[in-house]
């Protein structure tokens, strides 16, 4: 199958260049950029640090100069580009990289023409945007350069003890939503396909990324939450497994 095709499209203001190989790594597994475009006033000293890597990753700067003190004019600037690119009928979607939600608008816009939306920010991204992505992917979550950051033993405490709590209401909310699936959508015998589960979780829920979980794969992950899974050989390749998952008893 060809590769989809997708514009790169980042909000230098709102992202850090720390996170740079994660969201071209994740952009690459699903297809290729033929767009890679960051907008910000690069006059200013605050985007140096992106400065220094653009032409390692092939990235275009955009400039933009802030006209009005508070008002963030890269917005704009990025939301013209992504049309300009949607009417030219060259992508299947679009990357946008920020945690602002002035773009949420244009995530909805660029689905309604049909495009693949996928979009990448921090954990505190506001909701409207994240949901109005196809697929939103947590990039402090995934950037090991992120997890490496040193932090006082005090500290590295109290965040382990926070994200303990955290991460025990998150595996609830997400074995909720499961369950509701495999009620509403399995066969008479309670088994359901997988991967059909992790669609639908997926289209409910577009920030569902395995990974955030501390799992590579939907099927460890359903082990450790506590569903049931079997494996049969693959209709299609007897060499290839299927994943069945059903609701403990």
């Amino acid at each position: 199958m060809e590769d989809k095709k997708f514009a790169l499209l980042i909000d230098a203001d709102n992202t850090s260049s720390k996170y740079i190989k994660t969201i071209v790594d994740e952009i690459t597994n699903l297809g290729i950029t033929t767009y890679r475009r960051i907008y910000g006033d690069w006059t200013s000293p605050l985007l140096q640090n992106w400065k220094e890597i653009l032409l390692e990753y092939s990235i275009t700067p955009m400039q933009q100069y802030g006209y009005t003190t508070g008002k963030n004019s890269t917005d704009s600037a990025m939301i013209i580009d992504a049309m300009d690119i949607l009417y030219s009928g060259s992508v299947d979607g679009f990357c946008l990289v920020s945690s602002d939600s002035d773009f949420t608008k244009l995530a909805m816009r660029l689905r309604e023409a049909g495009k693949t939306v996928i979009g990448m920010g921090k954990q505190q991204t506001p909701r409207p945007f994240v949901t109005a992505c196809n697929q939103f992917k947590y990039i402090d979550l995934l950037s090991k350069e992120a997890k490496a950051e040193s932090a006082p033993v005090a500290k590295k405490a109290a965040a382990k003890s926070a994200a303990t709590d955290t991460k025990k209401k998150a595996n609830q909310k997400l074995v909720a939503s499961i369950r509701k699936i495999i009620e509403e959508n399995s066969n008479d015998d309670g088994w359901m396909y997988a991967a059909k589960v992790g669609k639908l979780l997926q289209k409910k829920n577009p920030d569902f990324d395995c990974r955030n979980y501390g799992y590579q794969k939907f099927a460890p992950l359903l082990d450790g939450l506590g569903f049931v899974t079997r494996k049969e050989p693959g209709v299609e390749d007897k060499n290839a497994c299927e994943v069945y998952v059903r609701i403990k008893e």
